[in-house]
This record gives structure tokens, C-alpha cells and sequence, in this order.
């Protein structure tokens, strides 16, 4: 299908793709891990 620049106009981007859920995913394991780390820097400290 052949759009013209006056239909460009309506098209709408697209849906979320397994790429963006995947960089989410690992952007949620990093927090976690440093939390963890942090966590047990405390303890230590503590302890």
C-alpha cells in the first residue's frame, strides 16, 4: 500500500515489541541487583 503525504499524517506508531519489554525487564533485574548490593554493603557495615 502506497501512502500520499496527506495520509502520512494519520498513522499512528506502533505497538510495544519484545525489545522494549526485554530492555524493561532488564532495567528491572539492574535495580534490584543494586539494591541488593546496597543491602548487603548495610549489613556489613552494621554487622
Amino acid at each position: 500500500m502506497k501512502l500520499e503525504d496527506h495520509d502520512l499524517i494519520e498513522v499512528s506508531g506502533g505497538a510495544i515489541n519484545g525489545t522494549l519489554i526485554n530492555a524493561f525487564a532488564r532495567l528491572l533485574d539492574l535495580v534490584i541487583d543494586i539494591g541488593r548490593m546496597i543491602g548487603s554493603s548495610i549489613r556489613r557495615l552494621v554487622n
